[in-house]
């Protein structure tokens, strides 16, 4: 099988620092469990920012110069940067620091869609920040939005500053939604398409699901796409597993999952990467070096950032 890229979501706004001690949210914090994970074996990390007062996730320039040049300096692994933020914000707040720093990567969020994050609010004792109870339970009522016209912006504005893009996948008609694009001219090939599972408003954690994913982007995209699998929660590492089975890429992380196994809190990002990378090299399976990633995806490379 061909080499496989592990990815990284190293901290981001779907799980508030209340529901693990060990969710970095300062530059400082950021930076350490990238570099760590880098240095675990990930070949790609995933990068939101957060206020370091309150936890908040945050769209300021001035909180992603907290780690965006350490983690640089500290290791060589690609820097992919959320465009997604989080759905409470304006496009132009969640495009600010990408713009601004140019990475090698973005994600990109493939249609609008329910974010119900309001189930964990019942499983919350202690609330480490006033924000966190009423914004998790006000997500009964929220919608992420990603229309055409907001996707366009994004391929438009990060395109032209050279990032290629992890498209993030939530749903069977969001592949259907890149292909338009593809149709239209605004994306090329080789596309790397993140499949996303069980946030709530999205597909489950369905093996099926994972089957009929892979077999529509086939048919879609041919050879020009390579897929990865994220699985919000408990089901990260067999729906993860069962990707690298199936020749695809993984992501773990703690944006997705804050466990290492039933009862046990991650401490660190890299204890999830040590953990999947076990698995998939046990499967057969090399993983790629960042240098092969950036070869495998035909990004720009690290000299090309602005930070």
């Amino acid at each position: 099988m061909s080499k496989i890229i592990i990815s990284c979501a190293i901290t981001g706004s779907i799980h508030t620092p209340s529901m693990s001690p060990y969710l970095p949210v300062t530059g400082e914090e950021i930076a350490a469990q990238a570099i760590g994970a880098a240095e675990a074996g990930a070949t790609i990390l995933h990068l939101h920012a957060r206020n370091p007062d309150n936890g908040r996730p945050s769209a300021d320039p001035a909180h992603w110069a907290g780690f965006l040049p350490a983690i640089k300096q500290g290791c060589d692994a690609v820097i992919n940067m959320t465009t997604g933020g989080s759905a409470v914000m304006t496009m132009d707040q969640r495009l600010a620091a990408p713009k601004e720093f140019r990475p090698e990567m973005c994600s990109l969020n493939m249609g609008t869609m329910n974010f119900a994050l309001y189930p964990m609010a019942a499983r919350i004792k202690d609330w480490r920040f006033d924000w966190e109870k009423p914004f998790l339970e006000g997500t009964d009522d929220l919608v992420f939005k990603n229309t055409p016209r907001d996707i366009a912006l994004v391929l438009s504005e990060m395109g032209a500053r050279g990032a290629r893009f992890e498209f993030e996948c939530y749903d069977m008609s969001h592949l259907y939604m890149l292909k338009h694009f593809v149709d239209r001219g605004a994306v090329s090939g080789p596309l790397y398409i993140q499949f996303v599972f069980g946030v709530l408003g999205g597909m489950a954690p369905d093996p099926d699901m994972l089957v009929l994913m892979k077999r529509t982007a086939d048919r879609l995209f041919g050879d020009q796409y390579l897929f990865s699998v994220l699985a919000a929660g408990r089901q990260q590492i067999p729906m993860a597993t069962m990707a690298a089975a199936m020749g695809g890429h993984v992501r773990v992380g703690l944006e997705d999952n804050l466990y290492l196994s039933k009862g046990v809190l991650a401490e660190t990002n890299a204890q999830q990467v040590a953990q999947i990378r076990g698995i998939v090299e046990g499967l057969g399976r090399e993983v790629a070096t960042p240098a092969e990633a950036r070869a495998m995806l035909a990004l720009k490379g690290a000299a090309e950032v602005g930070f």
